[in-house]
């Protein structure tokens, strides 16, 4: 056996020790343990250096390293090659612990790579088109076999009725076997064109609407925070249009036809104007997803998107960024 003063034998009795004396897998690095693996299965540092893709110096010198911090001879060396010794060989299995749970983490890995399936997605129109979907390319180069099918009339769609796996949304479930999480706060302003801007006289409408003309949503969405803020300022006239989507009252805003009560989100890069923020309907945005889905790979992978996705976003979701 190679000897070195400054190193000692396995000691049995070692606390450090167990199985039989054998080191424990956490004083074992993969990268060292793999150049010990391969040297120990080669028997030589050319075969092993040929095998890793490294320099016989390289080789050499890691094996030194790992030897001086287990402070244990692992290898006898010899003119024909590496031969393990006692110590080294006790430490065989453990490497080869490292090496299957290092291979079953690429595999993983790999596994989401190759994430396949349908995910059903529940979300408020605002959110879709001002948020996510514009964000959807990149998460479909990271996972190109998963299909997802996005669901923005949410007042339909049930999570407990399968309608969808997982939700972004703003009311917080009150009922069924969901998990949620609060990811950030939706904003709201009052937004109109350039030119019906341009008519209103800051001095004597500031932010009395008196004289205005509003686009918002028809009775079938009369409970909504926006809707019922409207028909506050309105005191019982009629708004001028009303509509069942963002889209449409966005366009209808920048046609001039009146004030629209809009997300921030949705109006970025429509060039209407905000005239009011702090209206007292901002909403919570929860991440909501059927509890016994929360640990299926596809519905993870885009929740974990998802989430990332508003939380990087909280200040253009909640206004700061463009009012």
């Amino acid at each position: 056996m190679w000897n070195n003063p400054n190193m000692k034998k396995i000691d049995k009795n070692d606390k450090r020790f167990s199985n039989n004396g054998k080191l424990p897998l956490a004083h074992m690095i993969w990268d060292d343990a793999r150049v010990f693996l391969a040297v120990a299965r080669c028997g030589t540092l050319s075969g092993a250096a040929n095998s890793l893709g490294l320099g016989i110096a390289t080789l050499s010198r890691r094996i030194e390293r790992l030897e001086s911090a287990l402070n244990l001879p692992l290898f006898i060396r010899q003119q024909s090659g590496y031969k393990l010794t006692d110590d080294g060989a006790a430490l065989l299995d453990k490497a080869e612990a490292l090496e299957l749970a290092a291979n079953a983490f690429s595999s993983g890995a790999e596994q989401y790579a190759q994430v396949t399936g349908k995910v059903r997605l529940a979300t408020a129109e605002g959110l879709a088109t001002g948020l996510i979907l514009p964000a959807l390319p990149a998460f479909f180069q990271a996972y190109p076999q998963l299909e997802v099918e996005v669901v923005t009339d949410i007042a339909t769609a049930n999570l407990h009725r399968r309608d969808a796996d997982l939700a972004v949304r703003m009311v917080r479930p009150e009922r069924g076997n969901v998990n949620l999480r609060r990811l950030g706060t939706l904003g709201y302003g009052v937004y109109c064109s350039q030119a019906y801007a341009g008519k209103r006289n800051p001095v004597s409408d500031g932010v009395h609407y008196d004289q205005d003309d509003f686009i918002t949503w028809t009775d079938m969405q009369a409970h909504l925070p926006v809707a019922q803020w409207v028909e506050r300022v309105l005191q019982g006239r009629a708004p001028k249009l009303t509509t069942t989507s963002i889209t449409t009252q966005v366009v209808a805003a920048q046609a001039g036809i009146g004030l629209a009560v809009l997300p921030h989100i949705s109006a970025i890069n429509t060039g209407l104007v905000c005239i009011a923020t702090e209206l007292g309907i901002d909403q919570p945005i929860y991440l909501v997803i059927q509890s016994d889905l929360t640990q299926s790979i596809r519905v993870r992978v885009l929740a974990d998107f998802l989430s990332e996705l508003v939380i990087s976003n909280h200040a253009r979701l909640a206004g700061g960024d463009f009012v």
